[in-house]
């Protein structure tokens, strides 16, 4: 796509703020790139947002700008919509994504960012020097993997006390760190992991499909976007191949699926954008640790249960956050 063509793009969805930007020309500006299609598919994650802002004294429009850019899916323009952020020498940028921050770090060794990365390792990767001192442009919130991996297992074996195959589902490179560490989990138990890889929309309906064919009776969804884009179609598939599935994230059980347990995402923007706020008062992100999750959220979906012919335990029931009936 060329460069005229993706502004054009972008630029129906982000006039607004761009607007205020025009109106203030003296106000920091935050650079807010998403994968999402617009802003009314995030609207409680960017509510989220704005209220840890507000939290910090910046309120959007009158002592702070923000220009967003929404990718629709589509990893290919993240880099661009970051290079545009680099072009225009935004304050800080916002990336919560694992795409959008790998863009950003290729993009800028200068300019801030938050990342809000629930795939990688951050020392892994080589993003930062240590979780305490960042020493770099970025700063932010990453996931402890192993731990997350290991509770989701155990998890599934109190629904389904039987199990002995488990089925992990996730996208090659993206997930690399979770697939490690979600089959560790796995065979410490005893049980045996199945990977599927996934990679795009498409692959989803095989994907359930062949679990089914290799007889596992549960499956564990690595996150990722396309999880996230596609609770719904998810949720769907899982019942007509009548395997349960848990996920990272809540919007899974609400959208139809059967569990999830987490990190609540609307908290961990609310905090990236506290530390998006002290960056704008000056606090570098090389000296601002990398916090994990602290608020973790288990999500049960019963009627999905019963169509998948299980009963979940009342203990775990009145453990849930959130029990939809």
């Amino acid at each position: 796509m060329k460069r005229r063509e993706f502004i054009a793009l972008i630029g129906a969805t982000v006039a607004w703020p761009f607007a205020a930007h025009a109106q203030q020309p003296t106000m920091p500006v935050i650079g807010f790139v998403s994968p999402a299609t617009s802003a009314e598919q995030i609207t409680d994650l960017l509510a989220a947002f704005r209220r840890g802002l507000a939290q910090t004294g910046y309120l959007e429009g009158k002592n702070v700008a923000m220009e967003y850019r929404f990718t629709n899916w589509r990893p290919e323009l993240m880099a661009e919509a970051v290079a545009d952020f680099v072009q225009r020498n935004v304050h800080v940028i916002f990336a919560p994504t694992p795409e959008a921050s790998a863009a950003v770090r290729n993009a800028t060794t200068t300019i801030p960012f938050v990342a809000l990365d629930l795939e990688s390792d951050p020392i892994a990767m080589g993003y930062v020097k240590s979780l305490a001192r960042p020493g770099g442009n970025i700063t932010g919130m990453f996931l402890d993997l192993p731990e997350l991996g290991g509770k989701q297992v155990g998890l599934l074996k109190e629904i389904v006390p039987r199990l002995s195959r488990v089925a992990i589902f996730g996208i090659p490179g993206l997930n690399a760190a979770q697939f490690v560490a979600t089959e560790r989990a796995i065979r410490a138990l005893g049980l045996e992991a199945e990977v599927i890889e996934v990679r795009v929309a498409d692959d989803l309906a095989p994907a359930l499909e062949a679990a089914r064919t290799k007889h596992v009776e549960v499956g564990i969804l690595l996150s990722s976007p396309l999880v996230f884009a596609s609770s719904k179609q998810i949720g769907e598939l899982a019942i007509a191949n009548r395997i349960p599935l848990i996920s990272l994230f809540g919007e899974f059980p609400k959208a139809g699926g059967l569990i999830a347990y987490g990190p609540n995402v609307g908290d961990m923007f609310r905090t990236c954008a506290d530390y998006v706020g002290k960056i704008l008062r000056g606090a570098k992100p090389s000296e601002l640790p990398i916090q994990r999750p602290e608020r973790f959220d288990l999500v049960i979906n019963l009627k999905t249960a019963t169509a998948l012919g299980l009963d979940v335990p009342s203990q775990l029931q009145q453990l849930a956050d959130e029990v939809i009936e």
